[in-house]
């Protein structure tokens, strides 16, 4: 459990496109086996420290012939951003993909100060 100090807290959220290779025959509708899209995201402003993100699939369009593999992660967490990445594998045929993703962590306060 990551546990907050009773200071200010920040939510920062968006949502993505992942990829939409049914239209340009791209490597997640026509290849087979391992794949993976990787995708920098930045947050509006940068928190304290890490924060704890969340993603989630809100739409997807695979083909029915294949069986469906999905594995959505957020990786490399910073105060600044992280990797949304999607992987698939073995035969399935991805065609599109939008994730949306919730990052939650401590923000600077006006009354915060350091001693130098």
């Amino acid at each position: 459990m990551k546990k907050f100090p009773s200071q200010r807290i920040g939510v920062d959220q968006g949502s993505r496109v992942l990829f939409s290779d049914f239209a340009d025959g791209g490597a997640m509708w026509t290849g087979s086996g391992p794949r993976e899209s990787r995708h920098i995201v930045k947050f509006t402003e940068s928190f304290v420290e890490s924060p704890a993100v969340t993603v989630a699939m809100t739409m997807w369009d695979m083909d029915q012939k294949t069986n469906s593999r999905a594995d959505l992660s957020a990786e490399k967490i910073t105060p600044s951003g992280f990797h949304l990445v999607f992987k698939t594998w073995g035969d399935t045929r991805v065609a599109r993909v939008r994730a949306d993703w919730m990052a939650i962590g401590r923000i600077v306060d006006d009354e915060d100060w350091e001693l130098y």
